[in-house]
C-alpha cells in the first residue's frame, strides 16, 4: 500500500481525476479494483488524485515527451528513462520504461544490459553517451564533464539535448516521488537494515 491515502472513484469529483480514471482504469474504481494495462497497481494515479492540480501538472508533463514534435529519438529517450529508474532505485520507473523499450522493438539484450551498460558492448556510441549523460544527471545531480557533453553534441543537436535533459530530470522526479510515497512497484520494504 502506498504511504498516502488513495482517492476512490466515488470521491473523484475533479474533472482531471475522472478523465484519468476513465482512461487508465476503463471506468473501474481503481482503489477497489486496482491494475493498469501495463501490470502496475495504478496507485500512482490514485495517490496523485489527492491534489487534482498536481495530478494535472504531472499529466501535462508526461504528454510533451511523447509528442511528435520531439526531436530526440524515442529509443534514446526510453533508454534514458529506464536508466533513470535503475540509477534512482525506482523499480516502477525502470520497469515501465523497459516495457516501453520493448514496445519500440529494442533488442532484449540492450534492455537487459541497462543496469550494467558501461560494461556491455551492445550499445551504439550515441546510446552509450546518452546513458553516461543520464548517469551524470542522476548520480552527479547535473554535473557533466565538458568532454562528455562535447561528445554527446557530436550525436545530438541542442534541441535534442534539451529534450533529453528535461525528460530525464522529469523522470528522476517521478522516481524519487514514487520511492518516497511507495507507489506502484516502489512499495517495498527498506532493504538496508542492520543484520
Amino acid at each position: 500500500m502506498p504511504r498516502l491515502r488513495q482517492v476512490p472513484k466515488a470521491e473523484a469529483d475533479a474533472p482531471i481525476v475522472s478523465v484519468i480514471y476513465d482512461l487508465v482504469f476503463e471506468g473501474r474504481d481503481p482503489v477497489a479494483e486496482p491494475g493498469t494495462a501495463t501490470g502496475s497497481p495504478g496507485d500512482w494515479w490514485t495517490v496523485f488524485a489527492l491534489v487534482p492540480d498536481v495530478l494535472e501538472h504531472a499529466v501535462q508533463g508526461i504528454g510533451p515527451y511523447q509528442s511528435p514534435k520531439r526531436r530526440l529519438a524515442p529509443r534514446l529517450r526510453e533508454l534514458a528513462q529506464a536508466r533513470v529508474g535503475w540509477a534512482a532505485g525506482s523499480q516502477f520507473v525502470f520497469s515501465q520504461h523497459c516495457k516501453s523499450l520493448r514496445d519500440l522493438g529494442v533488442d532484449e539484450l540492450l534492455v537487459a544490459s541497462i543496469p550494467h551498460w558501461a560494461a556491455a558492448g551492445c550499445y551504439e556510441e550515441s546510446e552509450r553517451l546518452v546513458l553516461a549523460y543520464t548517469d551524470c544527471l542522476v548520480f552527479d545531480h547535473g554535473r557533466v564533464p565538458d568532454g562528455l557533453f562535447d561528445a554527446l553534441r557530436t550525436h545530438l543537436g541542442d534541441e535534442e539535448i534539451l529534450e533529453l535533459t528535461y525528460i530525464a530530470a522529469l523522470y528522476l522526479q517521478h522516481a524519487v516521488m514514487s520511492r518516497a510515497l511507495r507507489t506502484e512497484f516502489d512499495d517495498r520494504v527498506e532493504p538496508v537494515v542492520e543484520v
